[in-house]
């Protein structure tokens, strides 16, 4: 399980900005990174944007993505970190959005999430299946956002 200090070590090592988007975690992941000392040297901020409107006004997903590929998508997700780079000036974004239950969301069952980390040349995303109740869920979809944070800086993040 990665640890968030991990993370803003890494990224201060690298020199790396990032900020958040979050859905499904609703503001769990930019808190786990603020909680490290030192952390405003690397987060740039984070947005919650819950719903497919605000996914649109405040991080610039397209509504057509949104109706295509659906709210609890990768391409959803790749399009929040991408927006969240954009509207931060970050070097990194990344984004979470899934279904924490207990009824399925968007035609996601609960436990469905897709994380999401956008780069200086594009962006990677996991689908993440996680049991148990919703704080469960959010607390696994932060760890699977902390886990592809390490992985991409773990390459070159210009790669991404």
């Amino acid at each position: 399980m990665p640890r968030p200090d991990d993370v803003v070590a890494r990224l201060r090592e690298a020199g790396v900005t990032i900020a958040t988007a979050e859905s499904l975690t609703g503001g769990a992941l930019c808190a786990a990174l603020v909680s490290v000392p030192g952390a405003s040297a690397v987060v740039r901020g984070g947005i919650v944007a819950y719903t497919g409107d605000m996914k649109a006004r405040l991080l610039g997903v397209d509504p057509d993505l949104i109706a295509r590929a659906g709210l609890v998508s990768a391409d959803v997700a790749e399009a929040m970190a991408r927006g969240v780079r954009d509207a931060t000036g970050a070097v990194l974004g990344v984004a979470t959005t899934g279904a924490a239950g207990p009824e399925a969301h968007d035609g996601a069952p609960p436990g469905r999430a897709h994380v999401a980390v956008a780069g200086p040349a594009g962006a990677a995303s996991r689908l993440v299946e996680i049991d148990g109740d919703r704080d469960a869920v959010r607390a696994g979809a932060v760890d699977a956002a902390l886990g592809l944070v390490l992985a991409s800086l773990a390459r070159d993040v210009t790669s991404l």
